[in-house]
């Protein structure tokens, strides 16, 4: 990392930012180009190790993708503020963020529950309930991180 003086490197600072985060980018292997797709997600930091939840649709580019190749990276990025200058050079944005990589799987049947609970933690407090024939209409993804880097500005 060019700036280590923004660098984050206690876990538990990283995912002190990952829970402010409210969108995650995931970047999928393609052909040509990667594919990036922004998503709801969830996390957990247990035994040293992170660990991001998804939930969307079982069809699709996403899910053409992650079944040709399950390497994925990430990005998410929160506390944005712009700071002005007197000069264009002079701007600069205050932010935390925080990227890295992993292999992303499809959980079983048995597992979306709880995984689909940890996604509703990341946006709020309360207790939910999920209706059966919706949570089997869904696919719920998990990345475990294998890399991960973080900044902040703030």
């Amino acid at each position: 990392m060019r700036r280590k003086d923004r660098e984050i490197t206690q876990p538990e600072q990283i995912y002190e930012i990952i829970k402010k985060c409210d969108v995650c980018r995931i970047a999928f292997f393609d052909k040509d180009f990667p594919y990036i797709v922004p998503v709801n997600f969830g996390a957990t930091f247990e035994n040293g190790v992170f660990t991001l939840y998804f939930h969307g649709a079982d069809a699709g580019k996403k899910m053409a993708l992650l079944q040709q190749n399950n390497a994925v990276a990430f990005e998410m990025d929160c506390k944005h503020t712009l700071i002005e200058g007197q000069k264009g050079c002079d701007y600069t944005m205050k932010y935390q963020s925080v990227c890295g990589t992993g292999h992303l799987q499809k959980l079983t049947e048995e597992q979306k529950v709880q995984a689909l609970s940890i996604i509703m933690k990341q946006y709020t407090n309360k207790e939910v309930s999920f209706q059966p024939e919706r949570v089997k209409a869904t696919a719920v993804l998990k990345l475990t991180v294998e890399q991960i880097t973080a900044k902040s500005n703030i």
